[in-house]
């Protein structure tokens, strides 16, 4: 998962003010429905004490359509300066999150990276193709599912595409159009293959004509063909039907973001197995955070409230964090402040480039709910042998 987007919230002061609201837009009533949502969420923040200035410049942002169809949310962070993130998120909030303390509410920020996926909409037909760059789900407003993307056209210089059945002629220009066909599907995958190479989406979707994708498909390299998911319903100009190709375009990102979740949870299931290269519970994780050595922050679903209820001891730097205050003074930090343990694990792995993984219930022995695949270790960084143990078992399952 990428976390880039989140890196301004790193050393600004406090306070902050989260806002996550249901961000949907529906005929007349809808658009009532949102503006009300944010007048409740600001008298609440007003009432915490939240700047003026801070909340004219969210009522502005919010104010303008993400471009998004269909349900979703919408979450923005803002310290005195001004706003920080302002992100889409794919599923709207049960209720409207809007809080002004001294740390921001990091869950909902990394709910939309964990849902964010770049990917490149290719379609293609026997002259060219058009390609569409876009962001789905965790998306800036404006540029994503339904926002307005980059586009680019790539034509191929042969023209010759038709084939024809004239007297004895008909094999000579079938054979040409055939030809053609070849040359524009191979200027077309190198264009892709330059594109892709510059630009890495995680997903490329290839639609069409049936046989100029399957060209396309032939001729691209390697990293692109890794990528390439062939999505029937789309076409070049008129005639598509965009909102049946939209929703098998929505199927194979869900499909990737399953495939992406599985990948880091097997590879931590594996490690805990071995006991090493991943530890799990609070006290474990919070240490080999202190020590920069996470590479995937893991977090289960079912423990975040309880997350989100208990407490570590942090510093002015992101990566100055204990369970307790005599764990702390070894860093040179006499009087910690409490954050909610979520906020500060989140904190630490963003200010160490980690990700972060959602394990969904059941997906992932954790302890505490919290465990971390790591870059390195070392004879110190605490080891997890495989639970089999009854005591084990128990302890995975206790979420305080």
């Amino acid at each position: 998962m990428d976390l880039h987007w989140l890196k301004p919230l790193l050393g600004r002061t406090s306070p902050f003010v989260t806002v996550f609201l249901d961000a949907t837009r529906a005929e007349s009533a809808g658009e009532s429905e949102a503006a009300d949502r944010w007048k409740a969420a600001r008298r609440e923040l007003e009432r915490e004490g939240a700047p003026g200035a801070v909340l004219d410049e969210i009522a502005d942002l919010v104010a303008v359509p993400t471009g998004v169809r269909g349900p979703h949310g919408r979450v923005i962070v803002a310290d005195g300066q001004g706003v920080l993130v302002d992100r889409v998120v794919g599923e709207p909030p049960a209720r409207t999150i809007a809080t002004f303390g001294p740390v921001p509410d990091l869950l909902p920020a990394v709910r939309a990276a964990d849902e964010a996926v770049e990917l490149l909409v290719v379609a293609v037909d026997r002259t060219g193709a058009d390609l569409v760059w876009k962001s789905a789900g965790g998306a800036r407003p404006g540029v994503g599912e339904d926002g307005e993307p980059l586009h680019e056209s790539v034509e191929g210089g042969h023209d010759d595409v038709h084939k024809t059945r004239e007297n004895g002629l008909s094999r000579r220009n079938q054979s040409r159009a055939e030809d053609s066909w070849q040359r524009n599907a191979e200027e077309v995958a190198a264009f892709l293959d330059k594109r892709v190479a510059e630009r890495t989406p995680e997903l490329v979707v290839l639609t069409g004509d049936v046989r100029a994708v399957a060209l396309v498909c032939e001729k691209v390299g390697q990293q692109v063909r890794e990528l390439v998911v062939e999505v029937p319903g789309g076409a070049r100009g008129a005639g598509a039907k965009p909102d049946a190709f939209a929703q098998r375009v929505r199927a194979a990102v869900d499909e990737l973001r399953a495939r992406r979740r599985h990948a880091v949870l097997d590879r931590f299931g594996q490690a805990l197995g071995r006991g090493e290269a991943a530890v799990t519970s609070l006290d474990d994780v919070v240490e080999v955070l202190r020590r920069g050595q996470v590479a995937e922050l893991v977090l289960g679903d079912g423990a975040l409230g309880a997350l989100q209820e208990r407490e570590v001891l942090v510093g002015l730097q992101p990566l100055e964090l204990a369970t307790n205050q005599a764990d702390l003074d070894t860093l040179g930090v006499a009087d910690g402040r409490r954050y909610p343990a979520v906020v500060a694990l989140v904190r630490a792995a963003l200010a160490q480039d980690a990700g972060v993984t959602f394990a969904p219930d059941g997906a992932a022995e954790l302890a505490d709910g919290v465990g971390a695949l790591l870059r390195w270790s070392d004879e110190s960084t605490p080891s997890e042998q495989l639970l089999t143990q009854s005591a084990d078992a128990r302890r995975v399952r206790a979420i305080p």
